[in-house]
């Protein structure tokens, strides 16, 4: 028996507000409506965040 895991279709990505960690030695982000924080700690290295827009898939609620 074979399972094929062939090319998927790829999901649709819309421009989507994080929170990205400023720190250089860090690559730590999280979307933004999934922080109840006003202005979040990195929750990685707890270093300071800052918001900006990403392309990424399209989450369902």
């Amino acid at each position: 028996m074979s399972f094929s895991r062939g090319p998927k279709e790829p999901l649709p990505e819309e421009e989507t507000a994080v929170w990205s960690c400023t720190s250089d030695d860090c690559n730590g982000w999280m979307r933004a409506s999934y922080s109840f924080a006003k202005e979040p700690k990195c929750p990685l290295c707890e270093s300071e965040m800052e918001q900006e827009v990403r392309m990424l898939p399209k989450l369902e609620n």
